[in-house]
């Protein structure tokens, strides 16, 4: 996350995430807002609402300030966020969630055994499936593609639920 500010006073090196922090602000204003424009709107009677004035006002400051949210947002963090590749990386191979996706293939109870296992001892879920010769490392490589794991599977989402 980009440097805005000084950073913590008690965390030496710490970015502190001032902008993040400030659109949480504007969503709190925006709630506020809300429950003006709902109040004013059903404390009016029939078409004539003596509350509209509240409600423009709430409405427009609103817009206003979550356009300005926005862009303060896309300009001050987003475009200065950038991905660790190589800890993302490692910490996916790490994970013991990897064998959710191979539930299909080994079975619940299996899955279940090389997560406990891989959570006991530290070890790596893919060196445990390959120690046991579970799986090969092609297999691997194809079933555990991080890309095809965050999509659902064309054939999952177009079976009918009896065949799930």
């Amino acid at each position: 996350m980009p440097e805005v500010q000084a950073g913590s006073t008690i965390m030496t090196g710490k970015v502190n995430p001032v902008i993040p922090e400030v659109v949480n602000q504007v969503a709190f204003e925006v709630i506020g807002n809300d429950i003006t424009v709902t109040m004013a709107a059903e404390a009016g009677q029939l078409q004539l609402n003596a509350f509209e004035p509240i409600i423009a006002h709430s409405l427009f400051k609103s817009l206003y300030h979550l356009a300005a949210g926005c862009r303060t947002l896309t300009d001050r963090c987003v475009k200065g966020v950038t991905a660790n590749r190589e800890r993302a990386r490692r910490l996916l191979d790490e994970s013991t969630a990897l064998v959710t996706a191979l539930t299909p293939i080994l079975g619940y109870a299996r899955s279940t055994e090389i997560a406990r296992e891989a959570l006991a001892t530290g070890a790596k879920v893919l060196d445990l499936l390959l120690a046991k010769k579970l799986l090969t490392p092609e297999q691997l490589e194809q079933l555990l593609v991080p890309e095809r794991l965050t999509k659902p599977h064309y054939s999952t989402v177009h079976k009918p639920k009896s065949e799930l």
